[in-house]
Order: C-alpha cells, then sequence, then structure tokens
C-alpha cells in the first residue's frame, strides 16, 4: 500500500505519481459486489453512496436521427428481453416526445447502484446497447436514488432512503487503463508533458481539478467537475494539448483504440470508467490549503467491492 499525496488546490491540476501498488484496477470491482450490508443512508457527511441500498433509477435521453424512429423502436423490441434479464434490473419505460419525433426518453428501475454501475460498464452492456448505435446522434444519462414514490396506496418494492445526501455541486469520476509492459518510461515522459486543460465549460460547468496517477504499467486519471460531467469531459477531450498527448499514446496502449471512431472509443472509455461509489467529507477550514492522500490497496480478485463497502462504512462512521 502506497500513500501518495496530491496538492489539491481549486484550479485544475495536472500531477504525475508513481506507486508501487499493483493492481490499481481492483478499485473498480467496487461495482461488481454482491450485495452485504449497507451504510447507512442518513450518514452525516456522506454525499455520494452506492452501498446504501436505496432504488435506483437511471433517465436516458436520447436524440435519435431524423427518419429513424421506427429502426430505433425495432432495434430497442429486439434488446428490451436481454436488459430485464440482467440481475438487479426492476423495470424500463420508452418514451417519445410529444412535441420533437426526434426525442425520446429510457428510463429504468434498478434494486439499487451496484448491479446497475457493473452491467453499464462491462462489455456485455456495449454489446447490448450496440443496435441501438446506429439510430441515435446523442444520449445524456442522469442517475438517481429513489427517496420517495408514491403509487395508489401499493407497496413500493425496497425501502426508499429516509433522508438526502447533502453535498455541493460537485461530480467526481475517473478513468484506468494499461501501456503494454516495457512502455513506461516513454509513457511517463509523455504524461509529463500534459497541459491542464481550461477550467471554463460553459456558463453553469467548470473543471476544478484532473489529476494523473502512475502504477507500473496502469494510468489512472481522475477528474472533479462542477456542474454536468459528460459535458466537462467532451470539453477535455476537445482541448488540443490533450488530443495531443491521447494520440501520442495510443501506440503503447494494451488495449487498441481509435478515438476518431465513436465505436471504438465509446467502448474503451466504458471499459476504462471508474465511477465514484463513495465519498464522505468533514467541514474545511475557510481559506484552508488542503492536502489530498491517495491509498492504493492491492486486493484479491473478486474482492475489490467489499473492500469498498468496508471503507464506505468507515468513513460513513467517522464522518
Amino acid at each position: 500500500m502506497t500513500v501518495s499525496p496530491v496538492v489539491a488546490t481549486d484550479a485544475p491540476t495536472t500531477d504525475a505519481t508513481a506507486t508501487d501498488a499493483k493492481d490499481a484496477r481492483n478499485a473498480k470491482n467496487a461495482s461488481a459486489a454482491t450485495r452485504t450490508r449497507a451504510v447507512a443512508p442518513d450518514a452525516g457527511g456522506v454525499s455520494i453512496s452506492a452501498f446504501d441500498g436505496s432504488r435506483v433509477r437511471v433517465v436516458l435521453m436520447l436524440d435519435v436521427h431524423d427518419g429513424m424512429q421506427q429502426e430505433f423502436l425495432d432495434a430497442y423490441e429486439r434488446i428490451r428481453d436481454r436488459v430485464a434479464a440482467v440481475p438487479g434490473h426492476v423495470s424500463d419505460q420508452l418514451c417519445q416526445s410529444l412535441e420533437n419525433p426526434t426525442q425520446w426518453l429510457l428510463t429504468s428501475e434498478w434494486e439499487s447502484a451496484a448491479p446497475f454501475l457493473a452491467w453499464v460498464n462491462s462489455d456485455e452492456h456495449l454489446d447490448t446497447v450496440e443496435p441501438l448505435a446506429t439510430c441515435v446522434r446523442d444520449t445524456h444519462s442522469l442517475r438517481y436514488s429513489v427517496l420517495r414514490e408514491t403509487d395508489g396506496g401499493r407497496p413500493a418494492p425496497g425501502e426508499p432512503r429516509s433522508a438526502p445526501r447533502i453535498g455541493g455541486n460537485v461530480v467526481r469520476h475517473a478513468l484506468t487503463f494499461t501501456v503494454r509492459p516495457g512502455t513506461e518510461a516513454e509513457t511517463a515522459r509523455l504524461l509529463s508533458e500534459y497541459v491542464s486543460p481550461d477550467a471554463h465549460v460553459d456558463g453553469s460547468t467548470r473543471l476544478l481539478r484532473t489529476s494523473l496517477f502512475m502504477s507500473g504499467n496502469r494510468i489512472v486519471r481522475a477528474v472533479e467537475v462542477r456542474g454536468d460531467l459528460q459535458t466537462a469531459l467532451r470539453h477535455v477531450a476537445r482541448q488540443p494539448g490533450v488530443r495531443a498527448v491521447e494520440e501520442a499514446l495510443n501506440p503503447y496502449l494494451e488495449q487498441d483504440r481509435d478515438l476518431g471512431d465513436p465505436q471504438s472509443a465509446r467502448r474503451f472509455f466504458t471499459r476504462a470508467a471508474m465511477p465514484a461509489v463513495h465519498h464522505a467529507a468533514t467541514g474545511d477550514r475557510p481559506g484552508a490549503r488542503t492536502e489530498r492522500l491517495a491509498l492504493l490497496y492491492p486486493v484479491r480478485a473478486g474482492a475489490g467491492g467489499e473492500l469498498a463497502r468496508l471503507l464506505a462504512r468507515q468513513d460513513a462512521s467517522a464522518a
């Protein structure tokens, strides 16, 4: 286990930190664990938790190509039973806008966040939704915990959260991928040239921080965003300095990718995704400089989720 200090500021920074942890990717397994005792839903200081046991409602907004509405509906008919068979899936509903025929809404309900995150970041998910890709111009996904539900007096499945989580307008996300063994030195050189992207995205979204870590041949990139995460990620991807480094990295990656091919890029970034599953914070002193410490735990295959739940319960208790 290695503790790596990272200085935190309100401006975006890029830090390359070498560690001796064996496998940073095990953290991603947190979303695939079997259910155990949930984190207390009303734990103080917890602003993000995939482990509180509450049901999850996913809202996917889709912009369908003009004239392809029937093709899109036919593609959905072909995949709907496959999605319904995913463990943890409860139901879904497909809607078409009354005002604009190209705008569609797909809502789905899940028993909890863990099974949804395990599926949405898997190759199975990519293969399942592939028939929809040619019909869709753009998508935007929103994910919510169900706090209350009124349904004509009938009991709703599962237990709703007893209290809302309290936190600021900050979203956290990370990506992880590997380079071929033997190319670590050249990869580190390229990463050292990484230029921090412009922090301003638009009137409602701002990139607060980017951090870059390297552990052996594994790279982890973490971002913090105030506002909309997907808008911020697209903003970062368009930065010339970022694109130059990403293109230079391509020959060294263990998993091939073509950022000019939407399907190849989507598959790469889905596999690389490390969504935040828990965040607990204590009050900061106004004006105080914050020091960030990263803890990397090498764990047995398949045990990442259980460790994440244990750490989440400890954080919730201490918050």
